[in-house]
Formats: C-alpha cells, structure tokens, sequence
C-alpha cells in the first residue's frame, strides 16, 4: 500500500476508487483507517451517534473480495459513507436524534438512498448526528448531546445534517448523506467547510416521505465536486415507493463536469434584496470568489431575483410540520422532547386551514417568480449563510421565534420553497479560521449546472481540510 492511515482518510472517494483499482489500497485498509479516526475523533466532535465496525468491516471485506476478483458490485464499491440518523438504514436503529424512539425494534427497511448505496458496493459507517427529527439549523439534542465542528469544537457544526457535515470535514469518511428543508445540508457545509448539494425536489427518491412536506430534499455531503457527482449517479436512482420523486434522468453527471462556466449568465445577489446583516467577512469572500467566476468567463450581473424575504411562509411550514409529528406522539414521548421541538409544535397550534392555504399560495407565487428569473438566468450565486459558526450549545437557549431558528440563514430557504439544486463550496475562512460558504444556484432540474459551475469555482480553489486534533 503506497498510502499511509492518515493519507487514507484524507482521500476522496474518487482518489480512493483510484487506489483500489491500482491495487495501492485495499477498502479494508481504508475501512480500518476511517474507524481509527472516528475511534479517535468522535468523542470530541460527536458526529456518530451509532456506529457497528464488525458490521462495517464484513462489508469492507466483501467489497475487497469483490476487486480482489476484479469485479466490483458499483461505482462506490468499497467507499465508507455514512448516513444521517433521519434516514432508514436496515439492522441499525433510526432514532431521528429522538430519546423518545425506542431501539428495540425491528429495523428491516432501507430507505431509497440507502438502498442505492448498498447496490453501489458503499461500506457503511454509521448513523450521524441530528437534531430531534432535524427541527433545526444546529446539531444539539437531548438525545445526542453536541455535535461540534472540526475547525472550532467549541463551535456548532450547524444543522441539521450536522454530524454528516462534522464527519466529512474531519475525515471521518469521505462521503455522508444528509438532508435540506430549509439549509440542512448546506449550513452545516458551510460551517464545517465541506461541499454540500441540495439536489432539485424530487430527485433523489426518499421513503418514507418527511413530515416536513416537499421542502425535504435529500444530498451529499462531500470534499470534492466529483465525489459529489458520483454520488448523485447513485443516490438519484429512481425508487417506486415515492411517488412524488421525479423520473431518473439517465445522466452520468459527471461527464461534462469539467467543461467550465465560459459564457454562463450568473445573478450576483449579495443580499437577495433583502437580508440586511452579512458579516463583514463573509461578504467580503463571497465578492472575490464571484470577481473568479467573471475571471473564468462567466457574465456575472449584480441583481436580485426580486422577492422579499420568505421566512413566514417557510417557518410557518416548518411549525406546521413539528405539529404533524407532535400530534403523533404518546405523553411519554414529549416528555421527552427537545424543549426547541416542542416549542415549534406549539407554534404550530397558530394556523388554521386558512392560513396554511395562504402559505401555500404566497409559496407558490414565489416558485413562479424563481422559474421565470431563471429564463434569464443559468445561475444566482449568493453567499451561504450570513455569519460565521456561532458558538456550541445545548438545546433550548432562545426563544423559538422565526427570527431565532432561522434568521441568520437567510439565503437558503427561499430555495427549499422552490425547490431549486443549490449547493455551497468553501470560499475562504475568516481571521479566525472559521469556513465562509458560496452559495449556487440552479434552475429546477439543473442539478449537473450546478455541479459544473461548483467545480469551476473548485478548480481555482480546493476545498481544504481543518487540522483536527486527536
């Protein structure tokens, strides 16, 4: 083997596929690596909440059987990957970062994703961190206690597919599926500094269906653009069981990943017209990282899209939402709950038929008035979020307002109401070492744009790794 233990983990999926098919690593060296590093890492960062080596290893040993024969079982044969502990994962306990689901019981059910990566020969790590039933833009529940990030333990890894983000960043796995109903893949990306993509609605097939309605989305958290494109190849695979899932689109997306941006027309919208706080240096990188999509021949044009900010009508969703799964719930159950969960039920309890029906209808005007922008536009580029990692902190230490759970990420959930492909790609860190997020995004269905645009960007700056301590 040419690569040491600590190389392994750094590499990327598509660096380890070159590895095994050199015959240079082995995926139960990778496997026994990645452990070693979650054995000595995950205490500090708690991006695991439930792990199973014997498990993992019998399933790196039959991937190496199979590239030992020459025959490997798919295009992520061998590759860890984890998944956020939302999603079903047959023999391991879903808890959905809940003290009110019991383990003791069956669990014979893969959801769609996890399904296609089993088929893709991908070893499984493990089920990463969430907060109760991803209710919000931070990974801290009573259930798992604090997910924290790589670069600054002492702050948030973000949310909700907080312990994916920590874990990618860190090392602990090059690829971890999460989810996005309002940022959750790409806060926590952001944050961590690692490549997070929101596909379009519908494209990967989820089962069972969220609760949270056709805002959940779900995608890869990666290190690199083109692991990001293998994985889509396998997780958007298509799955009878849901029904609102889009047709597979046949694409290999990553052909045509490197062609560049030359003469794509990029909306430039720093504030999208009405987010009136971004930190200084969170602007201020964003600016230069799209003074480098113009210098890589792309029209970039400063516009906003147009629409004022939508936070009532998705926090007015979301509350909706918490209510749906609150009124599932035995009096045992929400006694146990997170107070901030329980907090969002209870604004639930505010809005009538009526009001929903209001909500639906201003979400529908917003998605027309996005689909209309795009003929005009390959691409709107925005910063991820507006701050910096804030600090680490248990559950319940604000009021549960719309401002409070998703004020400071404000250029994210317009794009779960419209269900675009959007991503963010490390742009640079601040003085204090901390990740800053560039946000791109599609037009409906243009999930391989998206990743092309992504890798440009990338190709003048790769994404890198924070020094974590052991």
């Amino acid at each position: 083997m040419s690569a040491t233990a600590t190389q392994l983990t750094e590499c990327t999926a598509t660096e380890l596929l070159a590895l095994y098919r050199a015959r240079d690593a082995s995926p139960v060296e990778v496997t026994q690596a990645v452990l070693k590093r979650i054995e000595q890492l995950n205490p500090a960062l708690n991006a695991y909440c439930h792990l199973a080596p014997e498990d993992t290893l019998a399933g790196a040993r039959a991937s190496e059987a199979r590239w030992q024969a020459g025959s490997p079982s798919g295009p992520l044969d061998g590759v860890p990957v984890s998944i956020k502990d939302l999603i079903l994962t047959r023999h391991w306990p879903t808890l959905r970062g809940s003290r009110g689901i019991s383990p003791e019981q069956v669990w014979d059910v893969d959801a769609p994703v996890t399904a296609r990566l089993r088929e893709a020969g991908a070893v499984l790590l493990g089920k990463t961190t969430t907060p109760e039933y991803g209710c919000k833009g931070e990974t801290n529940s009573p259930a798992t206690g604090i997910t924290r990030n790589p670069w600054n333990t002492a702050k948030t890894s973000g949310g909700s597919s907080g312990g994916a983000a920590a874990a990618v960043a860190a090392g602990l796995g090059p690829l971890a599926v999460g989810t996005d109903g309002a940022g959750s893949v790409r806060i926590p990306a952001a944050f961590c500094g690692n490549f997070g993509l929101k596909p379009s609605f519908g494209r990967v097939p989820a089962f069972p269906l969220s609760p949270f309605g056709s805002v959940a989305h779900l995608g890869p958290h990666t290190m690199s653009v083109r692991d990001a494109a293998l994985a889509m190849n396998v997780m958007k695979q298509g799955d009878a069981r849901d029904w609102t899932a889009l047709p597979p689109d046949g694409r290999d997306y990553t052909i045509g990943l490197e062609d560049g941006i030359r003469g794509l027309r990029i909306a430039w919208s720093p504030t999208l017209g009405y987010v009136k706080n971004v930190h200084p240096e969170v602007a201020a990188a964003c600016a230069r990282a799209v003074a480098d999509l113009e210098a890589l021949g792309a029209h970039v044009e400063a516009v906003d899209p147009g629409f004022s900010d939508p936070l009532e009508i998705t926090t007015g969703l979301w509350f909706i939402g918490s209510l749906t799964v609150w009124n599932g719930l035995n009096d045992a159950q929400r006694a146990l709950a997170d107070p901030d969960f329980a907090a969002q039920a209870e604004l639930g309890k505010r809005y009538s038929v009526l009001d929903i029906q209001a909500l639906q209808q201003r979400r529908g005007l917003l998605g027309s008035q996005l689909r209309q922008f795009m003929e005009h536009y390959d691409l709107i580029v925005t910063p991820t979020l507006s701050i910096p990692a804030f600090d680490a902190r248990p559950p319940a230490q604000e009021a549960m307002t719309p401002e409070t759970m998703l004020g400071w990420t404000p250029f994210s959930y317009p794009f779960n109401l419209s269900q675009q492909p959007a991503c963010t790609i490390p742009c640079g860190l601040t003085r204090d070492g901390l990740p800053i997020g560039l946000q791109m995004v599609g037009p409906m269905f243009g999930d391989a744009l998206v990743l092309r645009a992504a890798r440009a960007f990338e190709s003048l700056h790769p994404i890198p790794r924070p020094k974590v301590g052991v």
